[in-house]
């Protein structure tokens, strides 16, 4: 049997430098990222929670962007290292192993992109529009039974719209951004709307970013392989959920900084039923 989750690894990692602000050329913004998730409790196709053996899943990440023009920025998100477990099966009467647990190690799914600002660079109130290339590097069919996975297999394309807004509340800076997104999936999967907003402040004289935000997904139930995606793979097909979160990013220097998050759905179908957490440290080479 194997069991379901869905990633956030597009939704929780990603800092605010993943809003619709654009890089200036030739500037960047580079951070190198733990991400993981454990659980062992899922939400099912009628959103109930419902038991499974424990799983867990680790992703070593780089991230980046690159101001390609003042408008255009390169986005990169590059599962380097991605290990997925299941623990042993073990009775609840006798306290025997009924199933020896299991791993894998490998490259993650990646991903590559671009996003391009509609406004001019400086604007109050930035709009872009961006794309972003999902690439199936992992594995999607690992261990002896082969239900361990460090990706789906397919190839997708997410093409979004963002908006934001800088402001000011008693002399401290904040901001606030929405994004709105469609999800192409192929090799039978549905596609997916996707959502999000988040907002920060910037305290502790701008060394602190504390930041909120709630990101969710919906299928549009239109694959081929809907029926049986939904019970056996670990990236499942017509997964659904709204997730809520938080992130601290802190300026060690005026380029290098460090951040923690973490993300978890409050409702869901076929998804974990558990937070996932990040740590990572960054490098700004330029502003925001």
């Amino acid at each position: 049997m194997r069991y379901l989750i869905y990633l956030f690894i597009l939704c929780l990692p990603l800092s605010l430098q993943a809003g619709p602000w654009p890089k200036a050329k030739g500037e960047g913004y580079f951070k190198l990222y733990e991400w993981w998730l454990r659980f062992d409790e899922h939400y099912t196709t009628n959103g109930e929670l419902d038991p499974n053996a424990t799983l867990g899943l680790y992703n070593t990440t780089a991230y980046g962007e690159y101001g390609i023009t003042d408008r255009l920025t390169g986005v990169a998100n590059i599962v380097l290292l991605s290990r997925n477990t299941i623990n042993d099966q073990i009775s609840g009467t006798r306290g025997n192993v009924l199933v020896e647990g299991d791993a894998i190690n490998g490259i993650g799914d990646s991903e590559i992109g671009f996003r391009y600002a509609l406004t001019k660079p400086g604007a109050r109130t930035p709009i872009s529009i961006g794309l972003l290339l999902g690439i199936p590097l992992g594995e999607d069919a690992g261990g002896a039974q082969g239900n361990l996975q460090t990706g789906d297999g397919e190839f997708n394309q997410l093409l979004n719209v963002g908006i934001g807004r800088s402001f000011q509340v008693g002399g401290v800076n904040g901001f606030a951004a929405a994004s709105l997104g469609y999800n192409n999936r192929t090799n039978g999967f549905s596609d997916e709307v996707r959502f999000g907003a988040e907002a920060g402040l910037n305290l502790l004289n701008k060394k602190l970013w504390i930041i909120g935000r709630v990101n969710g997904s919906e299928s549009t139930f239109n694959g081929e392989t809907a029926a049986s995606a939904q019970t056996t793979s670990i990236f499942s097909n017509n997964a659904e959920y709204l997730s809520v979160g938080g992130e601290l990013n802190y300026n060690l220097t005026d380029r290098v900084g460090i951040s923690a998050g973490v993300a978890g759905a409050v409702s869901g179908r076929i998804i974990a039923a558990a937070p996932a957490y990040t740590v990572g440290v960054y490098v700004n080479t330029g502003g925001r």
